[in-house]
């Protein structure tokens, strides 16, 4: 199985966890996956690990896989951790970055241009991953990119969810632009400003996650 497909299955059940295609509780079992996915166990318990670093799942004695509802507020604060962290990380990159990330974050910064033009929210997501991780690369603190790395994992289903609100991808490469002119200036107060801003998912934006999480899973249920 290539990468790319076993990042497909990984995400596919990812998606249904999130938006309640699996019930928090549930046990999901390797073999009737394998056979939903059309794929052998193998990738099946393997997505399922990635999934368990991350907290959608807990691996259990004798149970297998158990999902994890972490409740949208325990989301929230992860959010809000998040936003320190890429403030943080932004700033440092400011003051920080050498010629060969000024080249890498434009690149990312153009891919993400390319994703969006062609209104792939799902393209956008991984060029928009790689985008933050030249950030935390540009930051020169190994430490501060490995736990940048570990949270952006841990939320990765809210923010590929929180790409499918409205206009969302739009204001998000909007978001990219400023953050890439004030990196690149140097402008330090400004970076973490508005990497804080760029991920904070407060007020109308967390309302709008939640309640597009609500409307997928009320869907869901309408196709059981």
């Amino acid at each position: 199985m290539s990468e790319n497909t076993f990042q497909k299955l990984r995400d596919e059940i990812e998606n249904g966890i999130v938006t309640g295609e699996f019930e928090p509780g549930q046990r999901l079992d390797e073999t009737q996956l394998a056979a939903r996915y059309g794929v052998s166990r193998t990738p099946i318990r393997e997505a399922l690990m990635q999934l368990s670093a991350i907290g959608l799942v807990e691996i259990r004695p004798r149970r297998g896989a158990v999902i994890v509802d972490p409740g949208p507020h325990y989301v929230l604060e992860m959010f809000d951790v998040m936003a320190e962290l890429e403030g943080m990380a932004g700033a440092l990159a400011a003051r920080r970055h050498t010629a060969e990330d000024r080249t890498a974050l434009e690149a990312a910064h153009a891919a993400c241009e390319a994703a969006a033009a062609r209104d792939d929210t799902d393209a956008y997501y991984y060029e928009n991953e790689q985008f933050h991780h030249a950030i935390y690369a540009a930051s020169q603190s190994a430490f501060l990119k490995e736990q940048c790395i570990a949270l952006h994992r841990r939320l990765r289903p809210y923010r590929r969810l929180q790409l499918r609100v409205r206009n969302r991808m739009k204001v998000s490469l909007q978001e990219h632009a400023g953050i890439v002119a004030a990196i690149l200036d140097g402008n330090e107060d400004s970076a973490r400003r508005l990497l804080r801003d760029h991920i904070a998912v407060q007020g109308d934006r967390f309302s709008d996650l939640v309640a597009n999480m609500e409307r997928l899973r009320s869907r869901t249920a309408g196709q059981g």
